[in-house]
């Protein structure tokens, strides 16, 4: 496993971290479609302050409420509105990076599908992953 890093849209908020990731999954709840604009989001968990952070300045919040009723506290860049990663009270110790922020991706491998009674009916997932409903259960 390479070191994960990170960055947003315009490099001005950089995340690394030696720490083998908790898990990797697809989200199709309402909340991440709205975040990222799209019918997913792909995240990484990684424990609960494992990430070294570069620009911790130019990092905002927003503090919402998630599909499962929980308070979701959302990172972005306030530069450049890039999503960073996200802390879900459902789940907690866990900080989801948004996988699209990653440096390399080329080793992701979500193994498991979450939220999939809000995913969109023309997403195709193979058989061979998990899928959840709602959260890992």
């Amino acid at each position: 496993m390479p070191k994960i890093a990170g960055t947003c849209l315009c490099g001005s908020v950089k995340y690394s971290s030696d720490v083998e990731p908790v898990m990797t999954a697809v989200c199709h709840c309402k909340s991440c479609q709205r975040q990222t604009g799209t019918a997913f989001s792909i995240v990484v968990g990684m424990p609960e302050a494992s990430l070294e952070v570069d620009g911790q300045e130019n990092i905002g919040e927003f503090l919402g409420t998630g599909d499962s009723g929980g308070k979701v506290h959302r990172n972005f860049c306030r530069n450049c509105g890039s999503p960073l990663w996200s802390t879900c009270e459902s789940i907690s110790g866990v900080e989801f990076i948004k996988a699209g922020t990653l440096d390399d991706t080329s080793w992701l491998d979500p193994t498991a599908h979450v939220w999939c009674e809000t995913m969109q009916p023309w997403v195709d997932i193979s058989e061979s992953v998990e899928k959840h409903s709602r959260n890992l259960s």
